[in-house]
């Protein structure tokens, strides 16, 4: 499975932005308002303001950064309407569906470019290629990609006959959980799904799938995963369980496969769209994007530890294998 890329709405359109729109007005400063459930020494914030950067738009120069980072859902809200009030230019959502909804909760007016994991799906945006209302940003292709992983880790382990399945369901549609079954179905495996509802849940479930006698674990896609990922890959690895998880990050970091977009990457591709609002684009009139390359990476190390042999066929498809 070599580098897959997709292409976007946009095509080119990235590329051939006019360069008289993407020019700052002189003198003039921006102000943009970011609400995120990870902290802001986070690489992915790094990356998003780097991009920026790049593109004219500078902190502490021609750009004024109103963040509040490492929020929980019950401040978001809050902090929502805090910068709605203050009349910034723009709200820069990541953390799901869940947040990119609480921002639109909180103004109808300001521009919002947002990352979800389905956003047409999740009903934030009327379209893709045209969203309507103050909303846009990225669309990551979470249910397509949550059958992928489940396609890999059934193939990375052939005698699999049942395989469980992480899922935060404020996210994952009961229509998607089915696609999921099926397809297992199909292959002689059972699913056992296994739902968390929050941070505290997470070590539970993952015993509770071990218990069940999974061979596998399939982490689909979801903000709460992302922000405890260490927790999950510890306590998968303790367990010696198989996984598959959404980020290659994760697999770089200890995690057994991952494939999915680059999270870096991808918050580079926000950074294009904020750069677009700032500039004057209206939501409305900015297409969602995709991810535009999708990375299939294995830790042999990991596999080694699970005493796991690593099928020549899922190898030679590899993207990155961590040594």
């Amino acid at each position: 499975m070599k580098r897959r890329e997709f292409i976007t709405l946009l095509g080119g359109a990235a590329a051939a932005w006019p360069l008289a729109a993407r020019a700052q007005q002189a003198g003039r400063s921006y102000r943009l308002g970011i609400l995120s459930f990870v902290p802001r020494g986070m690489p992915q914030h790094a990356a998003f303001l780097d991009e920026l950067r790049k593109l004219g738009f500078i902190e502490g120069q021609n750009l004024a950064v109103e963040g509040y980072f490492g929020l929980n859902r019950a401040e978001l809200f809050a902090k929502a309407s805090e910068l709605s009030r203050t009349g910034v230019d723009a709200i820069q959502v990541s953390g799901g569906g869940v947040a990119v909804r609480t921002a639109q909760q909180a103004t109808t007016n300001i521009p919002i470019n947002g990352i979800a994991d389905d956003m047409v799906g999740e009903g934030l945006v009327r379209s893709l290629a045209n969203p309507g209302g103050n909303t846009t940003g990225i669309s990551i292709l979470a249910p397509e990609l949550d059958g992928k992983r489940q396609e890999l880790l059934t193939e990375l382990l052939p005698k699999a006959r049942r395989i469980g399945v992480l899922a935060d369901l404020r996210i994952t549609a009961p229509s998607q959980l089915q696609t999921l079954r099926s397809a297992a179905t199909a292959r002689g495996i059972d699913l056992s799904i296994h739902a968390v509802d929050g941070p505290e849940e997470i070590v539970p479930a993952i015993n509770a799938a071990n218990a069940a006698r999974v061979d596998g674990l399939n982490v689909l896609a979801a903000s709460l995963f992302s922000m405890n990922q260490m927790v999950i890959i510890e306590r998968t690895a303790a367990l010696r369980l198989p996984a598959v998880y959404q980020w290659p990050e994760m697999a770089k970091q200890g995690g057994l496969i991952a494939y999915g977009p680059s999270r870096d990457q991808m918050y580079r591709q926000s950074a294009r769209l904020a750069a677009k609002i700032l500039q004057g684009a209206k939501p409305a009139d900015v297409p969602v994007e995709q991810p535009t390359i999708i990375e299939f990476v294995i830790n042999l190390k990991t596999a080694k530890s699970l005493g796991l042999d690593v099928p020549a066929s899922v190898l030679a498809r590899a993207d990155e294998v961590v040594e």
